[in-house]
C-alpha cells in the first residue's frame, strides 16, 4: 500500500512540475504580429496598412533594465518604434500610442507617450543606428523614469506614473523592408555613480578616479585634466595637448577604441628631492627603455627659458600611443608632484588602467 501511495505522489509531483512549466511558458512567451522573426532579427511582414508589433515575454526589472535595437534597414518609410508597453498591449498599435505605453519613433524623432500625437524628442534614426530604451526604478514619488539612447548616448528621459502592470520591451514597424536586430540582454550602467568613470585598473591602490589631486589640492571634478593650472593632458578626441588651459594645442593623432595611451615623466639626471619622506612619492630611476632613450636624445644642451615663471623644478612629461612616443613637453613640477589622471565626458566611455606597464 505504501508503494502505491508513493507512486501516485510521484505522478502528482510530475504533473505539478509540467503545470508550472506551462504557466511560465505562457507568461514569458514573446508576442508579435505582422513580423517575421529569425532569432534576434525582426522584419516587417505586412502590407504597410497594418502595424507590425513585437512585445517581449519578459518585462524589464531591476536586474534587467535596458534593451537595444539595431536598425538593419529603414525600409520604405522607416517607421520603427522602440519603447515599453504593458503586457495587454494590442499588437495592431505602435508602441507609445496606447495608454501606459511610451516609445521613441525613428522616422520623426518624436516621443509618443500614450498618444498618437508625438512630441519632438531627438534626431531621426537611419540604417546602422542603435536605439536603446531603459528604466530607472530609483524614484520615491510614484514615478518611473524611462530613458532612450542613440548609438550609446542618452537622448533624453521622461517620467511616467508607476503602474501595477509591468513594462515590456516592444518594437513597432509600419512599412515594407524595415528590419532590426533585437538585443534584450544589452547592458546600460545604471548605478548611482553614473557620472563617474568605468575603470578596470587591476590596482587596489588606485583610488583617485573621482578625487584627483594634481597640486596638493582637490582637482575640480568638473574640469578635464589639462584644463586647470598645474595639470597637463593629451586628449584622445582631438589629439590636442592641454596644459593649464581650456584651449589645446595640436599635438598628436586622435585615439580610438583599442588604442593604448600612455603618459610618463622623465626627471633630469641631476634631479634630487628635498623633503625627506616625500622622496618615496617619486620614481627617480631612469630605465633604459627605448622610449626613455628617445626622449633624452638631443636634449642635453637645452637651456631653460630665463623669462619663464618657474613654479618648481623642470621635468619632461611625455605621451605615447600604442607604444610610440607622440610628443613631450617640459613643464614645472608641482610641489607635491603629478598624479595619474583620467578624464571622460560622455556616457559609455570605458578604459583599462595599468599603473605599472611593462613598456614604462
Amino acid at each position: 500500500m505504501d508503494d502505491i501511495n508513493l507512486h501516485y505522489r510521484f505522478l502528482n509531483w510530475r504533473r505539478r512540475i509540467r503545470e508550472i512549466r506551462d504557466v511560465r511558458a505562457v507568461r514569458y512567451r514573446d508576442r508579435w504580429r505582422n513580423m517575421f522573426r529569425d532569432g534576434d532579427m525582426l522584419r516587417y511582414h505586412g502590407d504597410s496598412d497594418e502595424v507590425g508589433c513585437f512585445v517581449s515575454g519578459r518585462p524589464l526589472s531591476k536586474k534587467r533594465r535596458y534593451f537595444e535595437v539595431t536598425v538593419n534597414d529603414t525600409g520604405v518609410r522607416g517607421m520603427i518604434a522602440v519603447g515599453l508597453v504593458p503586457q495587454s498591449h494590442k499588437l495592431d498599435h505602435q508602441p507609445g500610442w496606447l495608454p501606459n505605453s511610451v516609445a521613441f519613433h525613428a522616422d520623426d524623432g518624436k516621443l509618443y507617450n500614450g498618444s498618437t500625437v508625438g512630441q519632438q524628442f531627438g534626431a531621426k534614426c537611419s540604417r546602422g543606428d542603435k536605439i536603446g530604451c531603459g528604466i530607472s526604478f530609483d524614484t520615491d514619488d510614484g514615478q518611473i523614469t524611462v530613458f532612450f539612447t542613440k548609438n550609446g548616448e542618452e537622448i533624453g528621459s521622461v517620467e511616467i506614473p508607476a503602474s501595477p502592470e509591468d513594462l515590456y520591451p516592444a518594437v513597432g514597424m509600419h512599412s515594407l523592408g524595415e528590419e532590426v536586430v533585437l538585443d534584450l540582454n544589452a547592458e546600460w550602467r545604471m548605478e548611482e555613480d553614473d557620472g563617474q568613470m568605468i575603470v578596470d585598473s587591476h590596482e587596489e591602490d588606485w583610488s583617485r578616479l573621482h578625487d584627483v589631486k594634481v597640486t596638493g589640492t582637490d582637482y575640480p571634478k568638473d574640469k578635464h585634466p589639462g584644463w586647470n593650472k598645474g595639470s597637463i593632458a593629451y586628449h584622445a578626441d582631438d589629439g590636442k595637448l592641454f596644459h593649464g588651459s581650456g584651449v589645446g594645442d595640436p599635438f598628436g593623432p586622435r585615439c580610438f577604441e583599442g588604442d593604448v595611451m600612455g603618459c610618463g615623466i622623465m626627471f633630469p639626471r641631476d634631479f634630487s628631492v628635498d623633503g625627506g619622506d616625500d622622496a618615496d612619492d617619486f620614481d627617480l630611476d631612469v630605465a633604459s627603455s627605448k622610449v626613455q632613450n628617445n626622449l633624452y636624445a638631443n636634449n642635453d644642451d637645452e637651456e631653460e627659458d630665463e623669462g619663464e615663471d618657474l613654479e618648481g623644478r623642470k621635468v619632461m612629461v611625455f605621451f605615447t600611443r600604442n607604444g610610440k612616443v607622440v610628443g613631450k613637453r617640459e613643464v614645472a613640477l608641482p610641489p607635491n608632484g603629478f598624479y595619474p589622471t583620467i578624464g571622460m565626458m560622455s556616457t559609455g566611455e570605458k578604459v583599462r588602467v595599468e599603473l605599472h606597464p611593462l613598456s614604462g
